[in-house]
């Protein structure tokens, strides 16, 4: 997966918020390693201190564990996981509903259209 970077917010919120989705996709498995902030930031070609502050938010949200020895660790937690997973579906599921709203679509449509494979 590329590192998707634009000007429309913070760099270090954008690369948190890819670092969430390759957690909760399993490209990062519950309990691995993740690579290091040097590591990280290069392959995204940004600075290690921001790389460091988008890091710093995982283990805020409970999705990362810092270990000295170890580096950070992805959580173990299935429910926390789990429940990340879930508010971001929830947000993609908005966000097609809102777009097909603008286009004319009820939402009993636009779940039809899904379901048809449109």
């Amino acid at each position: 997966m590329e590192w998707q970077i634009d000007d429309s917010r913070p760099i270090w919120m954008q690369l948190s918020e890819q670092l969430t989705r390759r957690i909760v996709s399993g490209q990062y498995p519950k309990g691995t390693r993740l690579p290091s902030v040097r590591e990280l930031a290069a392959e995204a070609g940004v600075n290690p201190n921001t790389m460091q502050r988008a890091l710093a938010h995982l283990e805020d949200q409970g999705l990362a564990v810092g270990n000295r020895t170890q580096g950070r660790m992805v959580t173990e937690d299935e429910e926390k996981l789990r429940a990340v997973r879930l508010a971001l579906a929830e947000e993609l599921k908005n966000t097609y509903l809102d777009g097909m709203a603008v286009l004319g679509f009820t939402r009993a449509e636009a779940c039809r259209l899904l379901e048809e494979g449109a």
